[in-house]
């Protein structure tokens, strides 16, 4: 007997996240057939359809006519002969067919189902015909395509004590195999018939839905993603806004730098990194600086940047919408169409660079405690419409045209900044440097001025005056869920060190043009980043002074930095880099042995 599910998927809610409810139904194919409600008319469906057509359409063309010829000839509308009493009641009768067959169905349609999907595939996909496999397994193992799993080998006496070079892993939680529900789904995704990032949409269970994914991408490449975690996360705080498709999560440790002494605070910096030896040396650069009374910082400016480029049949008309954008004159004007965009968005400057017929306009403008590029691009777009109507020739290229420059290495970041600008300094007693820092203040100020100064001009650095800034935005990133890729213009920072005090103390110093960091918005919401924003005591917004927030996580970035800089390059200067990374950055176990295991 061969039995076919049909899987009726019925939304209870419109929201993703809702539980789906799908009726499953099992047919026989030696099952009697079904009587249907259709069966009682005296012909068929669609002859009956056609009848009430056009009885309907053809009544309200007579009446119509009717009442016309009534209007043009000065007759009461309510004087009607015994045809237009027939022709009413059949259009009555045709109405009540037309709207029990079709307008109840519409109905509830509007109650009951959800909204159109935007990602919706063809109606064959709704329905998912599935025939019970003939071979006595579980679903899963009977699909050619399945994934192989070793058993476990049975040890009939204790195991032999193994050497500590030799990794002990862990036993694994087998996944549960998938339900009959979900292997349909599953099949349906490996060929194609479901779209597999319609999934969430579709289940409206986002769990479920990266679950699915997950088992469906292994059986079409082949490949296990056994050791990438899918439970513990809440996939539903991802939706829409952090990363599409998910078929899981990665783990990355957090360890904590500090404290360090900051304007007179105290701040435990979270720093999510694989390296080895990053956060013991950041920690080492917190206690010289707690030691010497701590760091100041400075913050110098604050704004984010949007450059659209547009283009003219003319340099000279590219040339007046710039005399026109950098005119006094026409400032208030436009800053009052950028700021509409946002409560918190309001326009600074517009600097803007003419290139042959084709214009660069630099806006910049605060942002609150996001990082704001969405709310500069709004505000950015609000104005371009508002200039087509002074300058109907201008021709928009794109909203971003590089001039901005977000997510590349670039000179108008480094000179004119983007994001925070930010300048932290700190004064380290000569004592400390020998101590703590094992070193001396004459070696640090010879080997910064050859290596950060010097070395980088020598290999052309753009904004790379320093020794690993990047390590530390990055890691600070990561714990703080800030956009990663924006890692490659906010490390842009010079590293300056000085002797003072006749040669004693150490003054360091490292000035930071572009951070681009928010407490609000993107990945900053996610519990495990929103833990370590808690930590520094910038969770979220701050409602009585908006950006302070943000502002200060900025402060605390430059100042892990100048932490994570006096502590590489004393360790450089005494020699000690090899020696400290073999001891914290390479791993004492035997990998071959694992690998053989």
């Amino acid at each position: 007997m061969e039995v076919g599910r049909r899987s009726a998927m019925e939304y209870s809610n419109t929201k993703v996240g809702k539980p789906l409810k799908m009726k499953v139904k099992f047919v026989d194919d030696n099952e009697k057939d079904v009587v249907k409600a259709s069966d009682a008319l005296p012909l068929p469906l669609y002859i009956t359809n056609a009848v009430f057509f056009a009885l309907f359409f053809s009544v309200v063309y007579f009446l119509l006519t009717s009442w016309r010829e009534k209007i043009r000839t000065n007759t009461p509308l309510h004087i009607i002969n015994l045809s237009e009493i027939v022709a009413i009641l059949a259009f009555v009768a045709s109405f009540i067919y037309l709207l029990g067959f079709f307008g109840i169905d519409f109905v509830q349609s509007l109650i009951l189902q959800p909204s159109n999907d935007i990602w919706a595939a063809d109606n064959d996909e709704e329905e998912i015909i599935i025939k019970e496999d003939a071979r006595k397994v579980p679903c899963g193992q009977a699909l050619d395509f399945s994934i192989t799993k070793m058993a476990p080998i049975a040890s009939p006496e204790p195991a032999p004590k193994v050497s500590p070079k030799v990794f002990e892993e862990k036993a694994m939680i087998e996944t549960p195999p998938p339900t009959e529900e979900d292997e349909g789904i599953i099949k349906a995704v490996v060929a194609g018939t479901i779209p597999s990032y319609s999934l969430e949409t579709k289940l409206g269970d986002c769990k479920r839905a990266a679950s699915i994914r997950r088992e469906a991408l292994q059986r079409v490449t082949g490949k296990s993603l056994e050791g990438l975690p899918l439970e513990g996360f809440d996939y539903e705080s991802i939706l829409g806004q952090c990363c599409e498709m998910p078929v899981g999560y990665i783990t990355i440790p957090v360890g904590i730098a500090g404290p360090l002494m900051l304007n007179g605070r105290e701040f435990s910096v979270p720093m999510a990194t694989t390296e080895g030896c990053l956060v013991a040396s950041t920690n080492r650069g917190c206690k010289a600086i707690n030691l010497s009374g701590g760091a100041s910082s400075v913050l110098l400016k604050d704004g984010m940047t949007r450059a659209p480029v547009v283009r003219f049949n003319s340099a000279k008309r590219a040339a007046e919408l710039k005399f026109f954008m950098e005119d006094p004159e026409n400032y208030e004007t436009i800053s009052m169409v950028f700021n509409k965009s946002s409560r918190f968005g309001r326009l600074q400057t517009v600097k803007c660079a003419v290139a042959g017929k084709n214009l660069y306009m630099r806006f910049t403008c605060s942002t609150g405690d996001a990082m704001g590029m969405n709310m500069v691009s709004k505000g950015v777009q609000n104005v371009l419409d508002f200039l087509q109507n002074d300058f109907p020739d201008m021709d928009v290229i794109g909203i971003s045209g590089n001039y901005c420059s977000d997510k590349k290495p670039a000179a108008v970041n480094w000179i004119e900044g983007r994001g925070k600008s930010v300048v932290c300094e700190a004064v380290i007693k000569g004592d400390i440097v020998s101590k703590v820092l094992k070193t001396n203040v004459a070696a640090l100020v010879e080997l910064n001025m050859l290596k950060n100064l010097t070395g980088s001009a020598i290999a052309g650095a753009l904004g790379g005056f320093n020794a690993h800034a990047s390590n530390i935005v990055s890691a600070v990133y990561l714990a703080t869920g800030q956009d990663p890729a924006q890692n490659i213009e906010s490390s842009h920072c010079i590293t300056m060190m000085e002797a003072i005090n006749d040669g004693k103390d150490l003054h360091v110093s490292v000035t930071m043009p572009s951070i681009e960091v928010g407490t609000v918005g993107g990945g900053t919401q996610l519990a495990s980043q929103s833990a370590c924003l808690n930590l520094l005591g910038v969770k979220g917004a701050n409602r009585e002074a908006p950006g302070t927030n943000a502002r200060q996580l900025a402060s605390v970035v430059a100042g892990s930095v100048l932490a994570g800089e006096l502590s590489l390059m004393s360790a450089i200067a005494a020699g000690q880099l090899v020696k400290s990374h073999m001891k914290y950055n390479r791993s004492n176990k035997d990998v071959t042995a694992v690998a053989s295991a």
